[in-house]
């Protein structure tokens, strides 16, 4: 299983960290040991003193597909879920600067939450689907899929340009604005329309 991100899909995100608005999906990776075990916390690493906690919708694709037209990236995935893909913003920066990958920022061990599934056919249009962060009880990300720069199947059919997919490879679609900092004792927690897919302590 590999886990596949988008970066920079929404745009009033693109805003908040003063990035560039891409001509395309912007693709990086994170390995298998960045999933956080079942009912394990986030431990906020030793060598990040900002890490920040991005919201996300997540695909799992069902089958192999390679080159895959948009039109028929629809047959790829019948399960939409919610994560979070944990960034050491500190570290991601110092890399930026040097222009070198963000990976270290981004894969570390820990870094991503996956979330609950449910099944597709619950949601009249997955270009109109609303999620939200809490943390500590308080709404701090808000977003809808209709926001996003490329669409699901837009992102399939891209990926799959330069990567197979193969049965249950995840997709982080990319962040709405409202990124912040986490700190110990934090508690998340995700939500897709009112259902609640994850809940995550941070220590």
């Amino acid at each position: 299983m590999k886990i596949i991100c988008i970066g920079r899909n929404y745009a009033n995100h693109i805003t908040e960290l003063n990035n560039e608005r891409p001509d395309e999906p912007v693709i990086f990776l994170k390995p298998d040991t960045a999933v956080i075990p079942n009912k394990s916390p986030f431990v906020i690493p030793d060598f990040s003193n900002d890490v920040h906690h991005e919201v996300e919708i997540l695909v799992k694709i069902n089958k192999v597909g390679k080159y895959i037209d948009a039109k028929f990236a629809h047959k790829y995935y019948d399960e939409i879920g919610l994560g979070i893909d944990f960034t050491a913003r500190d570290v991601q920066n110092r890399l930026k600067e040097k222009g070198l990958p963000w990976e270290k920022a981004k894969g570390f061990d820990g870094s991503a939450m996956i979330g609950a599934f449910l099944p597709k056919n619950n949601f009249n249009s997955v270009e109109n689907i609303t999620f939200e962060l809490t943390n500590n009880g308080k709404t701090v990300q808000k977003g809808n899929t209709s926001h996003m720069l490329w669409k699901i199947d837009e992102i399939i059919a891209h990926i799959s340009q330069y990567f197979t997919l193969k049965k249950g490879d995840i997709i982080f679609t990319g962040t709405p604005e409202g990124v912040a900092k986490v700190t110990p004792n934090d508690i998340l927690e995700g939500f897709i329309e009112d259902k609640k897919l994850l809940r995550l302590h941070i220590k």
